[in-house]
């Protein structure tokens, strides 16, 4: 929230200002959501805005303002949104160097230990040896010495195990922020950024192993016209019910799900071909297919929701882009074809269908 807006919520006229925002948004038919809510200040309290300027463009152009196109746009100009990002960017730097700073202190402490040893072991030796007052004078001086230091390298111990304690703890709170910044807020699968991490990954050891890998596709039937009839609110409803049959999917092996964006979601099956993923697929398809759901608010029939699928297999050394392109063509297959279907991209094919 900038600094403007900022003041203005805490000045006598919040209230005025809340008020405007709440009936902006109803006015144009706009959830009252956390995000939502904040961007409306945004809209009615800096008109001259960039956040005032993006909405006005996404309200002339007759888009629906979907929860989509308010995360797209928190995104691009709330700062708390860009937060997610930064710490996915620095995340791994962090923990690397976390990790690497451990390591240090976990050999500062045995070196500390070993030199404590070697000093009670010089300090024995020298004790039994009685040839002179100044050999004497000598052992008590390292014992001394050696006594101390043992002091101290429990101190140290000490500091070392509350310092690995600590940084444990902040590993720990970096991987659980880590986890929300790679999470879709709406269906709780692996967000995009989350998808193209794995996606990369997944290619690049189907390149070193020879091992197989398959890349499905999955969208939603008729699904602008679905929101237009019933509302954004219910096809978010729809939504997390699809995305919650392909988690289910995704819970065996080495599978991973993701809402790819908007109503499209994808599947990722290492170790699997587009023939041993197509029955979990038509499972998934039919499953969906099959269910009668109803609105929330007031109890209507919405009749059945149907997904398109397009899956492909992964060649040889093949970039991510080509067989992105390739499970995207199988899946305009699946469109024109009828819908409701699940389609093999060819393993010749190497260019995006029309």
């Amino acid at each position: 929230m900038s600094k403007d807006l900022d003041s203005i919520l805490r000045s006598p006229k919040a209230y005025d200002w809340a008020r405007k925002a709440i009936e902006a948004m109803e006015s144009n038919r706009v959830w009252p959501t956390t995000l939502n809510f904040e961007l409306w200040l945004h809209y009615v309290a800096a008109k001259d805005g960039d956040v005032a300027t993006e909405i006005d463009s996404v309200l002339s152009s007759g888009q629906h303002f979907t929860e989509q196109v308010a995360e797209q746009i928190a995104e691009k100009h709330l700062p708390h949104a860009k937060l997610s990002g930064e710490i996915l960017d620095a995340g791994k730097s962090l923990t690397q160097e976390l990790e690497s700073v451990t390591r240090a202190l976990e050999s500062a402490r045995e070196s500390s230990e070993a030199y404590g040893q070697q000093l009670a072991s010089a300090s024995a030796s020298l004790e039994h040896d009685e040839n002179s007052d100044a050999v004497r004078a000598m052992v008590e001086t390292l014992s001394v010495a050696t006594a101390k230091v043992r002091d101290e390298n429990k101190t140290l111990e000490s500091q070392l195990a509350d310092t690995n304690d600590e940084l444990s703890r902040l590993k720990q709170h970096l991987e659980q922020a880590r986890r929300e910044a790679m999470t879709d807020s709406l269906t709780m699968l692996a967000n995009r950024k989350a998808f193209d991490e794995t996606f990369e990954s997944a290619c690049a050891h189907a390149v070193a192993t020879g091992e197989p890998l398959a890349l499905a596709i999955l969208d939603i039937d008729h699904f602008k016209k679905f929101n237009d009839t019933w509302g954004h609110q219910t096809g978010d409803q729809v939504i997390r019910f699809v995305a919650s049959v392909i988690g289910r999917a995704a819970n065996e092996g080495r599978r991973f799900s993701a809402r790819y964006g908007g109503e499209e979601f994808a599947l990722i099956f290492p170790g699997e071909t587009s023939r041993s993923a197509m029955g979990i697929l038509e499972t998934v398809r039919e499953e969906i297919s099959s269910r009668i759901l109803k609105r929330r608010s007031t109890n209507e029939d919405l009749g059945a929701i149907t997904i398109s699928i397009g899956v492909a297999d992964h060649l040889g050394n093949e970039h991510t882009t080509s067989l992105l392109d390739r499970a995207d063509g199988a899946l305009y297959a699946s469109k024109n074809g009828g819908r409701n279907r699940t389609s093999i991209a060819p393993a010749n094919e190497q260019t995006r269908a029309a």
